[in-house]
């Protein structure tokens, strides 16, 4: 690409450049007529202002990749919102680099003067010296959290409550499941809105809704069709969490941290499973199973009331607005040929000036995109091989979760003839062993990444570990009637735990082929991902009612999705970039 001249007009640093001022930028200077098109063509996503000369880079640049040669620049990066990309930061370092068709190239490599290692070393020692970014990303991961407490709560209470109301296993599996139906129906809708209004809002409004369809249970438990619809509605809410969440992350982090924004937000899911395994047998035992959807219920709706002073309004829309087409490329054009448009210069030069904002917050989220006009290629998608692949791999691997996550306090209650306190206690261990994996796995993926590792070997590197795993200790446990309880345990948690992987592996897939369509994307396989909520987790307690069996039940469809799973995503997944418009 080449280095776009911007005449007189000089942009400071502070400054924010929308989109459409590349249509008079593009007409002045070295880049005129046919040249302009050209760069119109290359579907252009990230460009830098260095001084008066503008520097565009392809959509594959990564703007924050680590290098070995630095020049010192004091400018700014401008991001396009083309393909959903980061908000604007400061830049304080810049690598210069030869390359294909590039007259002049500039790459950044710090995005703050607060950088992860500044938090390692010990410089960041409060909530308020944190880079806004990070402020997100861990209220994010505060609201995975609280997502997953209110999930397993029913895991739990479904014991007392199956012996006080009188259900079978059949009934409970129903009781359970209904969550799914929820968490199915909003997976699209949860994408499409997160990339209409922005994640934080769709967010916001999910850990609301859930909360108070949660508090609501203890009133509707006698009434079965009620409790399902109460059920469904903490699903909607917490299906449109993921799709928010990768929309979040997709704009605010750099790939360099990717997998480990990923990790950090998604392991909330771990830590809450965790949690709330750890508060609901105290309190049910101590003030009845009532309390625990209370408790729970109102720990969201507190949430809500603090995210916007916790992360700082700065990050929540009162960055630059940005221009998005609908073509995909990086400006709208006057005429197909290129050529300027009529205008003199005076006026040319105060349309530029007035796409130039000044009074942006340099730490801002780019304000989704209103534009009427941006369809979504939904048949892009299907026609993708790896976009097909991540919604096998997603619905394999909920399957196995699911199901375990709803089923293991009720098998390890039945099979160890553990209390529920006990039972608890014991399902634990699974949760517990995924934080340890993801703290590992997480910064790994990364530093393969930034040493110049495929990012797809990465990936299914991951994934595949991340499957295999739970699927040898399952057949392991299955295949072993005779082995100590407690080493079942053992096998069950270290299988569960390495799952984890998948956070550096399906997980970051969304974000790595598609950052403007990232929400859309985890929407698309999160809807099919939850079918198995849906039928897996009822199936488990038709089938156990009927076999007694908690392999047949349990274990057997799990180990078969794994496998195949496996081959699937090592065959046709991906994470290069891709432009779904073309």
């Amino acid at each position: 690409m080449r280095g776009l001249c911007l005449n007189s007009t000089i942009v400071r640093p502070g400054c924010f450049v929308r989109n459409d001022a590349l249509e008079f930028l593009s007409h002045n200077g070295k880049s005129r007529g046919q040249n302009a098109m050209q760069v119109s063509n290359r579907r252009v996503s990230h460009y830098i202002v260095c001084g008066k000369r503008l520097f565009l880079r392809s959509r594959n640049f990564d703007p924050l990749s680590i290098k070995n040669r630095f020049a010192k620049c004091s400018e700014k990066i401008v991001y396009s919102r083309v393909y959903g990309s980061p908000p604007d930061v400061p830049v304080r370092e810049v690598h210069v680099q030869d390359g294909e068709d590039n007259e002049e190239k500039s790459e950044v490599i710090s995005d703050s003067s607060e950088t992860t290692q500044d938090i390692v070393q010990g410089s960041i020692r409060s909530w308020g010296d944190l880079p806004p970014r990070f402020k997100l990303i861990l209220t994010t991961a505060l609201a995975f959290v609280i997502c997953n407490m209110d999930k397993v709560n029913m895991s739990v209470a479904i014991i007392p409550m199956s012996h006080q109301l009188g259900w079978n296993s059949t009934t409970a599996g129903l009781v359970q499941s209904s969550f799914f139906w929820g968490y199915c129906m909003s997976q699209l809708p949860g994408g499409w809105l997160a990339k209409a209004f922005s994640g934080q809002r769709v967010l916001r409004a999910g850990v609301l809704m859930w909360s108070l369809a949660t508090a609501a249970v203890p009133s509707t438990a006698r009434i079965l069709p009620l409790l399902y619809l109460c059920r469904l509605l903490v699903g909607l809410g917490e299906g449109v969490s993921p799709s928010a969440a990768t929309d979040l992350i997709a704009r605010s982090m750099p790939l360099s941290e990717r997998s480990r924004a990923v990790a950090t937000v998604f392991s909330g899911l771990n830590v809450g499973s965790v949690v709330g395994l750890l508060l609901a047998p105290f309190m049910i035992e101590h003030f009845g199973w009532e309390s625990v959807f209370y408790a729970f219920g109102l720990l969201g709706i507190i949430w809500c009331l603090l995210f916007e002073s916790a992360v700082g309004s700065s990050m929540l829309g009162n960055g630059p607005t940005t221009t998005e087409p609908a073509s995909g490329t990086l400006y709208s054009s006057g005429s197909e040929n290129g050529s300027s448009s009529s205008q003199n210069g005076s006026l040319r030069q105060k349309q530029l000036e007035s796409a130039v904002v000044s009074n942006g917050k340099p730490h801002s989220l780019p304000q989704a995109s209103t534009s009427t006009d941006n369809k979504t290629p939904w048949k892009a998608f299907f026609k993708s091989p790896a976009v097909l692949a991540m919604i096998y791999a997603h619905f394999c691997g909920n399957w196995g979760h699911y199901t375990l996550l709803s089923w293991l306090p009720t098998y390890f209650s039945q099979e160890l003839h553990l209390d529920l306190t006990h039972a608890a206690l014991v399902s634990i261990l699974p949760p517990l062993a995924s934080v340890a994996v993801t703290s590992v796995a997480a910064p790994l993926a990364d530093s393969y990444i930034s040493r110049g590792y495929d990012v797809t070997l990465v990936r299914k590197v991951c994934q595949t570990i991340g499957f295999l795993s739970p699927a040898a200790c399952m057949a392991f446990a299955a295949l072993s009637p005779k082995l100590n309880p407690w080493m079942d345990v053992a096998i069950l948690t270290s299988g569960l735990g390495l799952s984890s992987f998948t956070f550096s592996g399906l997980y970051c897939t969304h974000q790595d082929i598609s950052p403007k369509y990232a929400s859309v994307l985890l929407g698309i396989t999160n809807s099919i991902g939850a079918i198995p909520g849906v039928l897996g987790v009822a199936l488990v307690g038709i089938i156990l009612d009927r076999t007694q069996s908690w392999t047949l039940a349990l274990f057997a469809p799990s180990i078969f999705f794994y496998l195949t799973g496996t081959i699937v995503w090592n065959i046709f997944a991906s994470s290069k970039p891709q432009t779904f418009e073309s």
